[in-house]
């Protein structure tokens, strides 16, 4: 059986209750939520969060069930991983007590809601056909956001290459005009459909979202990030719309 498993805490220092925000007539976290929830090749929906008002809206919604989330993963040092691998095991206990196993798992944040059925069903029908991929990720893919351009400061507070130059080929011939540098791709983390395995051993999985394996498939999407600030929502609200999502 194919599970969606949708994560998010109460607690965020940059943007208070940013998963509870209303955006069009929704709660934020009921975006990825709801897709899932659509989607008929998603057998069950698990939730794992700490927070008291998400739990009290889920309530409302049938075929979810709610998981533990412990303390020590409710803090902004807990890595998503963590937060994933935990659940799944939860999530892997009760559906053996169903004497059923899980086949592919999607992976949501409740702060993503750049995410439509039409998605997760795609993403699962590329990992079925491709029996080699270990995920398939939402990717908004850019021109203009190259790691020539990043920039960081040094010790006296002024800019400087975020990676050398170097790593990119000559220095001398190198050139930073967005066309230039080809398409980037932006893991925006508004899904990945995984194979449990991945969850099993994060050890031998790339850096830096270790939940999405190695050998990982990029599902092309555009304008969609996790929403950490409150300057994100006009954006958000637009590809919302851009989407056939209306006011409720």
């Amino acid at each position: 059986m194919n599970c969606a498993l949708l994560i998010g805490r109460k607690g965020s220092k940059g943007f208070p209750n940013k998963n509870i925000q209303n955006i069009l007539g929704r709660k934020l976290f009921e975006y990825p939520l709801l897709a899932a929830l659509k989607s008929k090749k998603i057998s069950q929906v698990f939730v794992s969060t700490d927070c008291p008002t998400k739990k009290k809206n889920i309530t409302k919604y049938k075929k979810i069930t709610l998981l533990n989330r412990p303390k020590h993963l409710a803090t902004d040092r807990a890595l998503g991983e963590e937060v994933f691998q935990n659940a799944y095991f939860q999530i892997k206990n009760i559906i053996s007590k169903q004497e059923r196993k899980i086949d592919l798992l999607t992976l949501l944040f409740a702060n993503a809601p750049a995410i439509t059925t039409k998605m997760i069903d795609k993403s699962i029908l590329i990992l079925k056909k491709n029996k080699r991929l270990d995920s398939v990720v939402s990717t908004s893919v850019y021109n203009m956001w190259s790691p020539l351009r990043a920039r960081k400061l040094d010790k006296n507070g002024l800019l400087k290459p975020f990676v050398k130059f170097e790593y990119f080929g000559n220095p001398k011939t190198l050139n930073c005009d967005r066309d230039s540098q080809g398409d980037v791709y932006f893991a925006d983390m508004s899904l990945s459909t995984i194979r449990p395995k991945n969850l099993e051993n994060l050890s031998k999985n790339l850096l830096p979202q270790k939940w999405m394996g190695q050998r990982i498939y990029p599902l092309k999407s555009w304008g969609a990030c996790d929403i950490d600030y409150a300057w994100q929502i006009p954006g958000i609200i637009h590809w919302l719309k851009k989407n056939g999502i209306k006011k409720k």
